[in-house]
């Protein structure tokens, strides 16, 4: 039988209950949003969805800007025991019709703004479609406005979904990653007690919330702490500096922390109420590193994680950092180094991160044949990325055995972007790599071959083609054409080399256009 502990609004709630008034979100105008708003909008919400025939694992679809409302949105969800499925604001119609046809969802929640999703949902037979805005407005705030402000929180299981996240491979559709309460509590949970959270931490929150950093890290770390955060609506170096001596912590993506090191207002007198700064989505490069804590006076701890597992590693507060070094694995987190029969290999050779752990994931939405395929025979799970175990223990990230690129702490796989281009008359063959960029830590190149006889294609339309079925941040910041792919004897375009035959006409291009 469910203990409605186990739902995660529930587990939040305990932690925020005894003092209502304490604010949760300040917005930059200087509106607060207390734990009282909070409870009640929560129960409004969800009491809408249950009159609207939401039932626990209905999948709730949300496409909307970043707002106090969101949240909130959420955490209804929670409370309904409905599976929230969170969706990049970015994504384009083509996208959302996969996301849409797979997740099957019962309700859509999307911006007022997006001329396409009631369509898109009506074509599907999503019945229920309302709006939100960044402001805060739509039809969701209309219909939920005469509902009441409690509402009896769903008994869940340890078991029972909470949410759906897609995650894309280097081959084949997106993937839904189904997560538990349980997995999502255990993960909050642990994070709470490896940063040692503090009744008077406030959290600067800049991070989008369709993504684990800023959804069930940042929010579900305060929520679990019962304390506030400072919300922008997006990152803005000079807000952020702004802002830091009312915070306490700062959680960001490597871009980030690249702009921040080179603002002219950080210094260690600004950042003298930070406790902590925390770095992660992608890795951190080692010159920035040096330079945030030459200028801030403080250390930026860094941690790694995937969607499939939440939080996995972290650095200690209280021990010496380095850039590229993830720390140790978390509480109740068991990590080995794998050789490719899954055994473990000896301290400080490279493997693949393997995993067990109540964080760990309860499978791909609707592929029970790959999450079979993902997973050991004693149940570790695959993460796909390379690694060594330092002397002192720490976890060494060194590469990544699948093919994916990190840029600005968005996952970009190549093969969606190879699919778009290879469907474009003329073209016979493209292989998109990862590159160094010094803002967004990586970014794409696309290199093209063309059909014999083709006339030579037009890189203005491709790009054009491309940003008009994918989101901007997957767009290639340069692409070229080439006569040949290099191959290795299996026939495997060997990217490796692509990536050291073009290094130069990169950097030429990165200094005559940086963005």
């Amino acid at each position: 039988m469910a203990n409605i502990s186990d739902n995660l609004f529930d587990i939040f709630r305990a932690r925020f209950a005894p003092n209502l008034a304490k604010p949760f979100i300040t917005q930059q105008d200087g509106t607060v949003f207390t734990y009282a708003d909070t409870d009640a909008a929560t129960a409004r919400f969800a009491n809408l969805l249950v009159a609207l025939g939401i039932k626990p694992g209905h999948r709730v679809a949300v496409q909307v800007e970043k707002s106090p409302q969101a949240v909130f949105l959420y955490l209804a969800c929670l409370r309904a025991g409905a599976v929230f499925l969170p969706l990049n604001t970015a994504y384009r119609t083509d996208e959302l019709d996969y996301f849409l046809s797979d997740a099957e969802p019962a309700v859509v929640i999307g911006d007022p703004a997006s001329k396409d999703l009631a369509g898109l949902c009506a074509s599907k037979g999503i019945k229920h479609v309302l709006t939100l805005d960044a402001e805060g407005r739509g039809t969701l705030i209309e219909r939920s406005a005469g509902q009441p402000g409690t509402f009896a929180t769903l008994a869940c299981g340890p078991s029972d979904l909470a949410a759906i996240l897609y995650s894309s491979g280097t081959t084949g559709k997106p993937k839904g990653v189904m997560l538990t309460h349980r997995n999502l509590s255990s993960n909050a949970a642990a994070l709470h007690e490896k940063w040692r959270f503090r009744a008077d931490d406030v959290l600067l929150h800049t991070l989008p919330i369709f993504h684990v950093h800023g959804l069930f890290v940042a929010l579900n770390t305060t929520l679990m702490n019962g304390t506030g955060m400072i919300f922008h609506a997006r990152f803005d170096a000079n807000a952020v500096v702004a802002d830091l001596p009312r915070a306490t912590l700062f959680m960001g993506v490597p871009t980030y922390y690249g702009r921040l090191a080179t603002h002219p207002k950080l210094t260690p007198e600004l950042c003298a109420h930070m406790r902590l700064f925390i770095s992660g989505s992608a890795p951190l490069l080692d010159e920035t590193f040096t330079t945030f804590a030459a200028r801030s006076g403080k250390q930026i701890l860094e941690r790694y994680g995937m969607t499939e597992a939440g939080m996995i590693t972290s650095a200690e507060i209280d021990k010496p950092r380095k850039a590229g070094s993830v720390g140790w694995p978390l509480p109740g987190v068991t990590l080995r180094i794998a050789d490719p029969d899954n055994k473990d290999v000896p301290r400080g050779e490279t493997g693949e991160i393997q995993i067990k752990g109540e964080n760990l994931f309860a499978g791909y939405w609707r592929k029970p044949e790959k999450t079979a395929e993902d997973f050991t025979a004693d149940g570790f799970f695959k993460t796909g990325d390379l690694a060594c175990i330092a002397p002192d223990g720490m976890v060494n990230i060194v590469g990544r055995a699948k093919d994916m690129i990190i840029s600005g702490g968005y996952n970009v796989y190549p093969k969606e972007i190879e699919e778009v281009i290879d469907a474009l008359p003329g073209v016979a063959e493209s292989a998109v790599v990862g590159m160094p960029h010094p803002d967004f830590g990586e970014a794409g190149l696309a290199i093209i071959t063309l059909q014999s006889g083709a006339p030579v294609l037009d890189i203005a339309a491709v790009r054009a083609a491309l940003k008009d079925a994918l989101a901007n941040y997957k767009i290639p910041k340069m692409i070229v054409l080439a006569e040949t792919l290099p191959r290795n004897t299996m026939g495997k375009v060997q990217k490796n080399l692509l990536r050291g035959t073009y290094r130069s006409a990169w950097d030429a291009h990165l200094q005559g256009s940086p963005s």
